[in-house]
């Protein structure tokens, strides 16, 4: 092998290992499908991307705003998205684990106290508002009422429309969508008796509906109704999630409620395709929760983010909601390091690489032994050239050995040029041609001293033939 061509391939290699090293280190860019794409869940993925760019860590988030919670879920289940923020009784994609619960939403049942409602059971004969504040609303509500035989009556919205007061059916309810404007009038005139919404309990919007029906009861004292068995309706619906609304969290004089309430809501959460590397995920994770406060002062849902509840990993990752693997990595601790990511590769390179090695240690021996195949065939034929020098008996057969040995001296020479020769071959290879050399001058010394001598003796016997007397 030539020496450039040893170059170029040390160059290229030295090439390939900086590449590798670039491409390792590069950061890891996310796409994160978000929807609804005015919700406050927008919000908190755009100022987390922003604040990944600004610290250049190593994982980035490309969002895409979707017009709905079920298409950015969608979007993940069809790969078009990494990352996604899912309602899973919207829509729960079939690839996705969980990241975090961006935050929770239980469903909030209020009424006047004197109603006496403190069970979903209770709502039987019922005309029940709601507050929708998305499309999955009145699903949710319908699937909680079947889960206590309770048929929903939809024919309160057109009675509400009309002014009217609308009758329920024994084991119906009559559900009414108000807006939060309406509802203290609705309870005034009798239009409903209890008012229900979906949204966090310690957001705006359910602190509103709150106080509306407070200020639409008789002598502003309200009850929430209860739904205590949330572990019965998830093992049906597994989607939804089990919440507890703390005591005093719509006010504390008076405390509003006055006791803890059970009841079921949805979690909006974020998502990966299980498919993402679990390192970017963990990341990814890691950063989400570490720059809570940060990001709280641009989108202060932030503050209501929590980890997926979970005992053991194998609970984590095999839960009704199943959470990835790389998140389950930064809640215990158990982040990987680059050995540990790479453990299995380093290793097989080691094993490889050696034998690899040992191929190329072989290869070059077997080259090695070629060069110097061909050497000492150059070596081999200058000893046989000395001797045939001795047994040479007229010039031509010298002149015919020279022009051979010249040969073999270019041929050597070209050789050298192109690749390298030791210094005791180098060595050998002159005192041969010096050898050869000197052996041909000494058989042209006796080739022209003995020519005289011959042609003397040839002229004498030609004579001494004829009987001629011999010139002196």
């Amino acid at each position: 092998m030539r020496r450039e061509w040893l170059l170029v391939l040390v160059a290229l290699g030295l090439a390939a290992a900086a590449a590798a090293i670039v491409y390792l280190s590069r950061p890891n860019t996310l796409t994160v499908a978000v929807g609804p794409q005015d919700g406050p869940e927008a919000a908190l993925i755009e100022a987390y991307a922003g604040a990944l760019d600004r610290a250049r860590e190593d994982v980035r988030l490309k969002v895409v705003r979707y017009g709905d919670v079920r298409d950015s879920a969608l979007a993940l289940q069809r790969n078009k998205a990494d990352l996604a923020v899912v309602r899973p009784d919207v829509f729960l994609p079939e690839n996705g684990l969980t990241l975090a619960i961006l935050h929770d939403e239980a469903l909030v049942i209020a009424a006047p106290e004197a109603a006496d409602l403190d069970d979903v059971p209770a709502l039987a004969r019922k005309r029940l508002g709601i507050v929708v504040r998305h499309s999955a609303d009145l699903s949710f509500l319908t699937n909680l009422l079947s889960f206590y035989d309770l048929v929903p009556d939809s024919a309160g919205e057109d009675a509400a429309e009309a002014g009217h007061v609308a009758e329920a059916e024994p084991g119906h309810v009559v559900v009414v969508p108000l807006k939060v404007g309406d509802v203290t009038a609705a309870l005034t005139e009798k239009r409903v008796d209890a008012v229900a919404v979906i949204a966090s309990p310690a957001s705006k919007p359910a602190a509103a509906v709150v106080r509306a029906v407070e200020l639409g009861s008789p002598d502003r004292k309200i009850g929430f109704v209860s739904i205590p068995d949330g572990d019965a309706i998830l093992q049906r619906f597994p989607e939804l999630q089990a919440v507890t609304i703390p005591a005093g969290t719509f006010g504390g004089r008076p405390k509003r409620p006055d006791e803890e309430v059970k009841t079921v809501g949805a979690s909006y959460r974020l998502m990966a395709r299980g498919t993402v590397s679990r390192v970017a995920v963990a990341s990814a994770t890691q950063h989400l929760f570490e720059w809570r406060s940060r990001l709280a002062s641009t989108a202060p849902v932030a503050k209501l983010m929590k980890a997926p509840d979970f005992d053991t990993t194998v609970a984590a990752t095999s839960a009704r909601l199943p959470n990835h693997p790389g998140a389950v990595d930064y809640f215990e601790r158990e982040q990987q390091t680059f050995l540990d990511r790479y453990e299995d590769y380093i290793y097989l390179f080691a094993f490889f690489g050696g034998t690899i090695g040992s191929g190329f240690a072989w290869l070059g021996q077997r080259l090695a032994r070629k060069r110097r195949e061909r050497v000492d065939f150059v070596l081999d034929r200058l000893l046989d050239i000395m001797r045939e020098v001795r047994a040479a008996t007229s010039a031509a057969e010298l002149d015919a050995i020279a022009i051979e040995t010249d040969g073999l001296v270019a041929d050597v020479v070209c050789y050298a040029r192109e690749r390298s020769i030791d210094a005791r071959t180098v060595s050998a290879l002159i005192l041969a041609v010096d050898g050869v050399h000197a052996a041909i001058a000494d058989a042209r010394r006796q080739t022209s001293e003995t020519a005289p001598r011959a042609a003397t003796r040839n002229r004498t016997a030609r004579l001494l033939a004829l009987d001629l007397p011999a010139a002196e």
